[in-house]
């Protein structure tokens, strides 16, 4: 027996749409029963939906209006992020609703009055004045960082504009904190809760490859679950971990070690595909492709030479390299400098250069204090281009001390000038050098 009903919809768009959000028809119910018995009764002026992030909102309410083949606009607020070019792309939409009569060139729109009597005047020329319109936008709580009277003019557009127009507001933050201090009209709130593991265990469920039985991907989404579950409950993240490891749980199959039933051997098979899986969760470190061709090898996500996200930070070009000349300062002692970094050195006694004599390495010792003039020095040898001691590289070196990368040492004598020392660690600076292609292990005294 279908769940959704009602009598302005027919019975087999309404057994569609259902087929299409599963898990999700209480909520569906309850928007079909806030739009209105016909579609030329007044809705409610403004709905405000909330909830978790992939708890899937904007999917429903773009479902809904589609299947049923509702009147509406559909704005993303961050693509739109100043008041203009939200109520300019609104208008635009608006133009496209009706396919009987050409879009018309947009009118540049600057303030909410203008969007009210160009939104009246597109209603009258689209012949949607008959019917309700709705106007979702996504992602509401950039609102916020707009004028002060947008919020509420939407809110109120059903009375400014004297028509049938319903706003429907999508955030993940409660009612409450988008209310303005000035007070205005509050819309109907709705709550999306987040998917349990049943609901998580169907939708997934729905995906599963021709060639296999469904029972058998629904084993392997049950496996999935059991190992994901307390840590993501995003749908889209497991709904790619999901497809990202099941040619791994197919392997005993297909080379015919077990059969579907065989759920020992496939756990088996792929659990320590999983935990591998497990440490870049949300992360995105490297490309599907790099992870398959991984799991093909039976590597670790480190050997790949992509950076991973737990061991780097973005930085300016030339920062990377004043980390990195920062690293060489205080991990080389400094008689090694004219050997690494001076191209005609001349000879050097091997006896001398080598560190047969060395008892601990320095890298055990830890990271030593080093002056300005230095780190400069290292710099410039290191940098195929010449760089001058400007202003800019002064302030990076700031910035660097203030993200903790460095650390001065002592008081900032006058006479004698700052030092320096670096805090990162090996794995981090290898990293960073990757992203520029510095071989950086060259260059260090305890790797020759």
């Amino acid at each position: 027996m279908p769940n959704l009903e009602h009598p302005a919809y027919p019975a087999a768009a309404l057994l569609h749409l259902e087929s299409l959000v599963p898990c999700r028809e209480s909520q569906v119910s309850m928007l079909l029963s806030i739009f209105g018995e016909v579609r030329q009764q007044f809705s409610f002026p403004s709905i405000f939906i909330y909830g978790h992030t992939s708890s899937g909102k904007t999917y429903v309410m773009q479902t809904l209006l589609n299947t049923l083949q509702l009147p509406h606009v559909f704005v993303n607020c961050v693509e739109c992020f100043t008041s203009r070019l939200l109520l300019e792309e609104i208008l635009i939409q608006l133009q496209s609703c009706s396919s009987e009569t050409e879009p018309t060139s947009p009118v540049p729109c600057d303030t909410f009055n203008d969007f009210v009597r160009l939104f009246k005047q597109a209603l009258v020329s689209r012949e949607l004045q008959d019917q309700t319109l709705y106007i979702v936008l996504d992602r509401a709580e950039q609102l916020r960082e707009m004028e002060a009277n947008i919020l509420p003019a939407f809110l109120r557009l059903q009375e400014l504009t004297d028509s049938n127009v319903t706003v429907v507001l999508l955030s993940e933050i409660v009612w409450e904190l988008f209310r303005p201090n000035v007070g205005c009209f509050d819309p109907l709130t709705l709550y999306f809760p987040d998917y349990s593991i049943g609901h998580l265990q169907k939708i997934l469920s729905q995906n599963h490859p021709p060639e296999y039985t469904a029972d058998f991907y629904a084993a392997y989404i049950n496996i999935l679950l059991g190992v994901f579950y307390m840590v993501c409950r995003d749908l889209k993240e497991l709904r790619h971990l999901a497809a990202l490891n099941f040619s791994k749980y197919c392997e005993p199959v297909v080379r015919g070690e077990a059969n579907e039933r065989d759920t020992r051997k496939l756990w088996k098979n792929i659990e320590p595909h999983l935990k591998k899986a497990m440490q870049t969760v949300y992360l995105r470190e490297i490309s599907s492709s790099q992870w398959e061709r991984l799991q093909h090898d039976g590597g670790e996500p480190g050997q790949l030479k992509g950076l991973s996200a737990h061991t780097h930070v973005e930085l300016p070009y030339y920062s990377k390299f004043l980390l990195i000349a920062a690293y060489l300062a205080s991990y080389n002692p400094v008689r090694t400098d004219k050997r690494l970094f001076l191209k005609h050195h001349g000879k050097m006694k091997k006896t001398n250069f080598m560190k047969k004599h060395e008892k601990t390495s320095n890298h055990l010792l830890g990271p030593k204090p080093f002056p300005l003039d230095r780190l400069l020095a290292i710099l410039y040898s290191i940098v195929d281009k010449r760089v001058a001691p400007t202003a800019n590289i002064f302030s990076q070196i700031t910035s660097l001390v203030t993200l903790q990368l460095l650390s001065m040492v002592g008081q900032n004598d006058q006479l004698e000038g700052p030092r320096y020392k670096c805090t990162v660690s090996l794995d981090f600076i290898r990293a960073v050098a990757r992203t520029v292609n510095f071989d950086i292990i060259k260059y260090l005294y305890d790797f020759l």
